[in-house]
């Protein structure tokens, strides 16, 4: 005859004071009890902190934007007689810098799709002798620092200008090629990573049932890599918009970007409207994002292949 192993008595006597457990409860109508669950609250604490510390200077500069008091050389928080005062200040000149790196960073993001999509495909599918050093080529935008990309470009466009007598620095197609430059490794790599896992016999299929190539990668390929292609158009616009060390040296006076003009504004003295005009920033990324999750979802943005 078999005898019980210790481990089977165990998970029975375990069986048995939770049915007792449950009887119980049901008889006096009060919960079990249990453990206070340390490590939740440990863990939603730790978030709490961590989300504060991130997300409190964009409260500060939002709060102290609605600071309706006097003039005043310095950030005021929490705000006095709150209003909207400064944000019907905001100058003209911060406007159109904004508007410009809207659309610098909207053309950016598409330049580099155009641009990222076909290398990644090259790169991870193609025959090519050397593909290691084409995908280090892609790649090498991200290892150079800024600035020498911003002084290498303005010296390529003088050179250039001397050669040909169009210059290129101060205009918007020097600050687009010099954005397109360093935004397409972005969209290279999370395109790449995507192919990588992409399950050729889809395409496969597709061919069998007669569609083109271009048919295939328009209704096959093409929805298949698209959350790579978003966050790299992403990440891309970010980069672009965000940008000072490249654009620093590529604008000229009456044609700066937004972060330019906001450098030299606090350069030359602080004034509240640009906390408005920041604030206005803040909350278009946060309808941005907000839109983006209602599209296509941020876990479809931050997914890496996977189905």
């Amino acid at each position: 005859m078999k005898q019980a192993r210790p481990g089977s008595r165990d998970r029975a006597a375990a069986r048995r004071a939770n049915e007792d457990a449950i009887i119980a409860q049901r008889r006096t109508g009060l919960p079990p009890k249990i453990g206070f669950p340390w490590g939740k609250l440990v863990h939603y604490l730790y978030c709490s902190l961590s989300y504060i510390f991130l997300l409190s200077p964009m409260i500060v500069v939002i709060g102290a934007s609605f600071h309706g008091g006097e003039y005043y050389t310095a950030i005021k928080f929490p705000p006095d007689d709150p209003s909207l005062r400064w944000y019907g200040q905001i100058p003209r000149a911060q406007l159109e810098a904004l508007g410009l790196s809207f659309a610098l960073a909207g053309a950016a993001a598409l330049g580099a799709c155009v641009l990222g999509i076909p290398a990644a495909l090259g790169i991870v599918r193609g025959r090519l002798p050397g593909k290691s050093f084409i995908s280090t080529v892609f790649r090498a935008p991200l290892q150079i620092p800024a600035i020498v990309t911003g002084i290498a470009f303005l010296q390529l466009f003088y050179l250039v200008g001397d050669a040909t007598g169009y210059y290129l620095q101060g205009t918007f197609w020097g600050l687009y090629v010099g954005h397109v430059f360093v935004a397409t490794p972005y969209v290279v790599g999370t395109v790449t990573a995507i192919l990588q896992r992409f399950d050729m016999r889809l395409e496969e299929a597709a061919f069998s049932l007669g569609a083109s190539r271009w048919s295939t990668f328009r209704r096959v390929t093409l929805p298949v890599i698209k959350p790579g292609v978003y966050a790299g158009a992403l990440y891309a616009f970010m980069v672009s918009f965000g940008d000072v060390p490249i654009s620093i040296f590529l604008t000229a006076p009456g044609f700066v970007t937004y972060p330019i003009e906001l450098f030299y504004a606090l350069e030359n003295d602080f004034d509240p409207s640009i906390l408005a005009s920041a604030s206005l920033v803040i909350f278009f990324c946060l309808l941005a994002l907000l839109g983006m999750q209602k599209l296509v979802g941020l876990d479809t943005l931050l997914r890496s292949g996977s189905r």
